[in-house]
């Protein structure tokens, strides 16, 4: 099975004409799941990676594996609230309204090595706001990896545009 076919689609949620993808399927299935994280990591190996950072809730599942394989800690980035001690924050705009994203203030040093990881990169806004965030508190942004790339959405392109590296797995057209 590949890693495309371990991926389930979910029409119409969360809203009407949107195609979730949904990685829990490939999260379940234990050589998807390896074979996902090997690729993820790939891309770094031999490289100097000091953090991983990932985006909650899904880029804790990919970020945590992935900074095990690359003898790296492990950032959580978390909404608003949702972290116990001294924080720092970045504001993105969403579809409607605006969200915030948190990371301690001790989670990393000025000019440590980060590599960002999430499930999924679509418009990009938030991996937007969590490269922001990582880069206020001195990471060097070595790159950001992604298991599913939504390409109509322009996510990745827009990363891209900002100067971070970008690596997807599967690319699904549509949104």
């Amino acid at each position: 099975m590949s890693l495309r076919d371990a991926i389930r689609t979910i029409p119409d949620y969360p809203k009407p004409g949107i195609l979730f993808r949904d990685i829990t399927t490939l999260l379940a299935d234990a050589r998807a799941f390896r074979e996902a994280v090997d690729a993820l990591v790939q891309p770094f190996a031999g490289m100097k990676i000091d953090k991983v950072a990932g985006i909650e809730a899904r880029g804790f599942i990919l970020g945590g594996a992935v900074a095990h394989q690359l003898s790296a800690g492990f950032i959580p980035l978390r909404k608003k609230g949702k972290l116990p001690h001294k924080t720092r924050a970045v504001e993105y705009a969403l579809e409607y309204g605006v969200d915030t994203i948190e990371m301690h203030l001790d989670a990393l040093g000025e000019g440590e090595r980060v590599v960002l990881v999430d499930d999924l990169i679509a418009t990009g806004g938030t991996a937007l706001a969590a490269i922001d965030l990582l880069g206020q508190a001195g990471a060097i942004i070595v790159a950001a990896a992604f298991v599913v790339d939504l390409p109509e959405l322009g996510g990745a392109d827009r990363l891209r545009a900002a100067g971070v590296e970008v690596s997807t797995l599967v690319s699904f057209e549509g949104h």
